[in-house]
């Protein structure tokens, strides 16, 4: 996930944005703060939710919620209530205020930027190349980043176009290929590396982009093939994609030694941490 914060009226929004269910999330309290101009914006969201989890239609919105890990005044990372753009707008709607409509604008605006990106990626590319660049990337790295990218959208292209459901059947289908190519699954993975609401990808090393790159790219081609369509079809195709990269991944760890999935990432350095060992898998 990528921590992108802004600015609604002068007063920070905190959103991120998840490339592997291709979904806008936003703090929830931060858009309660700005509507409300209330300095116990938390306590005003706590009676909300009350209100949203017993009122009749509003019941979805409140279930969709989620808590995400975001960074808090202080520089700590915090668990905080997070919605998506569509959930976020039935908050809006139940909170009389005068910024009522401007925020909802200010909603269309990011899904417009998203929708540029979607129809230009090279938008999104030179952002995310500047992004790297700024975090010490090697050049090499960040090719084999954005060419990891390229394979990952052609799929995800191929999984809109045949019957499945962005979100979470998105995030379904990239666990289990997940799971085939590296023994492990996306969360374990991430515990392995430290990370919280980082984007897995921006921490892999140069074979991890690799082996996941050609998992996805085996994915497409043996959907393709057979025209897979829905998820239990796509589903099939996953996991024979991950097989083949996993083949791949256990002859290049025979030949050297070194396992190809790694604790290693790009975090700043900080005080030693304990690191949680997960065997991968054995599959053939």
């Amino acid at each position: 996930m990528k921590i992108l914060p802004t600015n609604f009226d002068g007063q920070a929004i905190r959103r991120l944005y998840d490339e592997d269910t291709e979904t806008w999330w936003f703090s929830v309290i931060d858009v309660v703060q700005v509507l409300t101009d209330s300095t116990y914006a938390n306590r005003y969201w706590s009676d909300l939710k009350r209100k949203l989890a017993q009122e009749a239609g509003s019941e979805q919105a409140y279930e969709k919620i989620v808590r995400l890990k975001l960074t808090a005044p202080d520089g700590k990372k915090r668990e905080t209530d997070c919605a998506t753009a569509e959930s976020l707008l039935r908050i809006v709607q139940s909170i009389p205020s005068p910024k009522a409509e401007p925020i909802k604008l200010w909603l269309a605006k990011v899904g417009y930027e998203r929708m540029q990106e979607m129809a230009d990626p090279a938008l999104s590319l030179d952002r995310a190349r500047q992004t790297w660049q700024q975090h010490g990337r090697s050049d090499k790295w960040i090719a084999q980043r954005m060419t990891g990218q390229e394979t990952r959208n052609k799929l995800t292209d191929y999984w809109s176009d045949h019957d499945i459901k962005k979100g979470s059947e998105f995030a379904i289908l990239t666990n289990i290929i997940h799971q085939e190519w590296a023994g492990v699954s996306v969360a374990q993975h991430k515990d392995m590396k430290g990370l919280s609401s980082h984007n897995l990808r921006d921490h892999m090393s140069e074979a991890e982009l690799i082996f996941t790159a050609l998992a996805e790219l085996s994915t497409r081609q043996i959907a393709q093939s057979v025209e897979a369509t829905g998820l239990a079809d796509n589903k099939s195709a996953a996991k024979k994609g991950g097989r083949i990269a996993a083949q791949a991944r256990q002859q290049l760890e025979s030949q050297t030694g070194q396992s190809v999935v790694t604790p290693a990432n790009y975090l700043p350095p900080t005080a030693p941490r304990v690191v949680k060992a997960v065997k991968t898998s054995k599959k053939t």
